[in-house]
């Protein structure tokens, strides 16, 4: 279909929406395990961004100096970031 304006044609082409169908739309919220992965990205972010700032690392405050609870937590906001790389990827390819 092509309108004129002031005198220029333009088209205009219909670009299906990636998204129609049901499929895509539900793939397109995030779970349970995308929410959790989420909120651990961003206390790893506020922890590395206090250590940054202000040299205090919350993590090792909260629960010692590299001990095993600490250790988890870093051990899975690393995780966190990972599966967030891979549900980043899948996305993009869709």
């Amino acid at each position: 279909m092509a309108t004129t304006v002031e005198g220029h044609i333009h088209e205009r082409r219909h670009i299906p929406e990636r998204r129609s169908g049901s499929h895509a739309v539900r793939s397109s919220r995030m779970n349970a395990i995308d929410w959790l992965a989420m909120t651990l990205l961003i206390v790893g972010g506020i922890n590395w961004g206090l250590v940054g700032l202000f040299n205090f690392d919350l993590v090792a405050t909260l629960f010692g100096e590299m001990s095993a609870l600490s250790r988890i937590v870093y051990a899975v906001v690393g995780l966190s970031a990972l599966y967030t790389i891979y549900t980043s990827s899948k996305m993009s390819r869709a």
